[in-house]
């Protein structure tokens, strides 16, 4: 098995790229991301107070979280309720980022992540895969690109599924995250020491797969 972590922060991108790589090489790709943006849209819907660990960590014995692959693709349930499109908003996006700074939740999903990587090859990104999650990962990437280029491609994207978007409010939301995903105590987002890093502001979304596709078979020799 080969299991390639992918790190890297909010809107650079490794979702896309990482889902794109998976299906190229025939892996499985697993959005860690998602998970904790289910726990936040958890929340969400029982109205609990994610500034408060404690409540936070409250409801997580109750909490079904399962991941399943259509094709190869990723499908988040909450509860059995199939959430991938909901996890998606700009709340649930901010609300993961809090949720995920607190200990008892990222120890609530770790198992699961890791379980993935036993069974399949396969492509994992996040905030610390391969520091926390995957350190033995036989392939590690820190993806990254300026926060002004995240923003716009963010604000592409939205406006690509006829939705409303602030170039200078996204912008605001993504540096907020980089703070807070840099600076949390638990896990922060950093590149481990054994890490490729590949700054994706110059590249276009082809490029960057490419590249990923490169450093992956460079690395596993493949």
């Amino acid at each position: 098995m080969i299991s390639v972590a992918i790190d890297g922060p909010a809107g650079a991108g490794k979702s896309t790229i990482a889902r794109a790589a998976a299906e190229k090489l025939g892996f499985i790709y697993v959005d860690t991301g998602a998970l904790y943006r289910a726990i936040g849209l958890n929340c969400i819907k029982n109205n609990v107070d994610i500034n408060d660990p404690a409540k936070v960590a409250a409801i997580l014995p109750d909490t079904e979280i399962r991941v399943v692959f259509f094709n190869g693709e990723q499908r988040v349930l909450l509860g059995g309720d199939d959430v991938s499109e909901e996890i998606r908003s700009e709340k649930a996006s901010m609300t993961a980022s809090v949720v995920s700074a607190i200990p008892e939740v990222r120890k609530f999903l770790l198992d699961l992540q890791r379980s993935f990587a036993k069974v399949n090859s396969v492509i994992m990104d996040g905030r610390d895969i391969g520091t926390v999650v995957l350190p033995n990962a036989s392939v590690k990437i820190f993806l990254t690109a300026s926060p002004q280029s995240r923003a716009e491609r963010r604000v592409n994207q939205l406006r690509e599924k006829g939705l409303e978007a602030d170039y200078e409010t996204i912008l605001k939301d993504i540096m907020i995250r980089d703070e807070n995903d840099t600076n949390r105590s638990i896990a922060p987002l950093k590149p481990a020491e054994d890490s490729v890093l590949l700054d994706t502001t110059k590249l276009t979304l082809q490029q960057s797969i490419e590249s990923v596709i490169s450093i992956i078979k460079e690395a596993a020799a493949l």
